[in-house]
């Protein structure tokens, strides 16, 4: 099943979110993305299993090195901004922690990591659509998430 705007608002109706592949790098988008989850005040932590913390306007924010050490991952949201294959073991942890959505930003997936995204998440933001060149992107689509799930 394709994302739609549905599946972009029960993404953003969870209280918390994760962004693995958080980078320390502001010229990478694991920053940028987790950058724009701090920016919009939500509750988010960046997943990185070197960096003891990623800096966002000279705060840092200290990282958890996977999904496990999350606080509520049944509560917590996740962007995944990594290549295919971390992307595959960052869902299999996800699946066994019950986190229920994910978004799968451009050049994370294949064919079959969707599939598995889309069998095993009550809501998946992926692949075609979205208003980003590339897809579905938080950078392009976040805002109108937040909006819909009354965030914004």
């Amino acid at each position: 099943m394709a994302a739609t705007d549905a599946t972009l608002k029960t993404f953003f109706e969870s209280s918390n979110f994760a962004v693995v592949g958080a980078s320390t790098n502001p010229d990478k988008f694991g920053h940028k993305i987790f950058k724009w989850y701090v920016n919009h005040g939500l509750d988010v932590k960046p997943v990185n299993p070197v960096a003891k913390a990623i800096k966002v306007d000279d705060v840092d924010h200290e990282t958890v090195g996977s999904l496990s050490d999350l606080e509520n991952p049944t509560e917590t949201s996740i962007s995944i901004i990594t290549g295919p294959a971390v992307t595959t073991k960052a869902l299999a942890e996800a699946k066994e922690l019950g986190i229920p959505a994910v978004f799968l930003q451009p050049g994370t997936f294949d064919d079959a990591i969707l599939a598995f995204a889309r069998e095993n998440f009550k809501a998946v933001v992926a692949g075609e659509g979205g208003t980003g060149p590339q897809g579905w992107c938080v950078l392009a689509d976040g805002e109108r998430g937040l909006k819909a799930a009354g965030k914004a």
